[in-house]
């Protein structure tokens, strides 16, 4: 790792809006070089997430089919049942995932529902999988006690630059969630933390998101990045779509500016086509879902992805469990 590629914190937004503009094969070529002080460039992660508690949601994202404010027509379901999310994580094991997500639509983690949760997540991690969860905001104590189940990664998203964030969510502040991320960090998580693109927002504001997540020490080791999906009945049902090359641009700015972390493409990487997904690999993406489904919106694919990936010359990255448990 040259120290040109090494993790810095102190990236202002004029930065930021230089690199965004450089010639797109500059750019290209700079994040090639940042993910390769990094990572294996012909190996790519692999994610598969399950809902393991789908709608009725308290909070009022705009963006989100589950929310109880909005009529998406998402029913509320209750915590799925050990037997199925083990079902699940065989599935996503056999067809190459690396980590098993698990996302529940809770404005924040219950103490009643902890001991489940936790059973669910030693139980995956027992089958030689990374753990990940998105459970809501945290109390004190309830992240130490997913850390001691096996739990690997916690996801919370901040969703946008600060100054956009009011226009999304007003059911809870943007230091709620950086107190919640600081919590899974004290108790020794990794941290899955991104965002989304295409909310009606800025340039500035989505290069203000990266600046955010750079902020964090050390940096989320996940960062995923995320093309809204649409959805009827929602806020933000009629928001315009981002440009493909503004994508290939956002993503190389993140692997640049956060350049030791996984920059997943995410949900909306159904409507992107195979070129698109190629060009994004190239400019510093190294990880995505698998499977149909994320939590309600559609997903390419095994059989998609596993031709994008032979067609690159890239295979899929092992789990890391055991390296995970190394380093802690």
């Amino acid at each position: 790792m040259t120290r040109a590629h090494a993790p810095r914190h102190d990236w202002t937004l004029a930065e930021a809006r230089a690199l965004f503009a450089r010639p797109l094969n500059d750019l290209v070529f700079e994040a090639q070089a940042a993910l390769r002080a990094h990572f294996d460039p012909h190996a790519v992660q692999t994610s598969q997430l399950l809902s393991i508690k789908t709608g009725g949601c308290a909070e009022n994202c705009g963006y989100c089919a589950q929310s109880s404010h909005f009529d998406t027509g998402v029913k509320a379901t209750k915590l799925t049942i050990l037997d199925e999310v083990l079902d699940a994580a065989r599935d996503a094991k056999a067809n190459g995932a690396s980590r098993f997500c698990m996302g529940a639509a809770w404005r924040s983690l219950k103490d009643r529902d902890v001991e489940r949760v936790c059973t669910l997540i030693s139980e995956v991690k027992a089958m030689g999988l990374e753990t990940c969860a998105t459970l809501g905001m945290l109390e004190p104590g309830q992240a130490e006690r997913l850390q001691a189940a096996g739990l690997d990664y916690y996801n919370h998203n901040l969703d946008t630059g600060r100054d956009y964030y009011p226009q999304i969510v007003t059911t809870r502040t943007y230091d709620d969630r950086l107190d919640t991320l600081a919590k899974a960090r004290d108790a020794g998580l990794k941290l899955c933390c991104g965002g989304i693109v295409g909310m009606g927002e800025s340039l500035d504001d989505q290069l203000g998101l990266l600046i955010e997540l750079a902020q964090l020490s050390p940096h989320p080791e996940s960062v995923p990045i995320n093309r809204l999906v649409p959805i009827a009945g929602t806020p933000l049902a009629g928001a315009a779509p981002i440009d493909d090359i503004d994508t290939v641009r956002l993503i190389a700015v993140a692997r640049i500016m956060l350049p030791a972390s996984y920059v997943r493409l995410s949900a909306g990487r159904e409507s992107m086509s195979r070129e698109l997904q190629a060009l994004c690999l190239l400019a510093g993406a190294n990880s995505f879902f698998v499977g149909g489904r994320l939590l309600t919106t559609p997903n390419a694919g095994e059989d998609e992805d596993s031709a994008l990936l032979r067609a690159m010359g890239f295979a899929t990255e092992a789990p890391r469990v055991g390296q995970l448990e190394a380093a802690e």
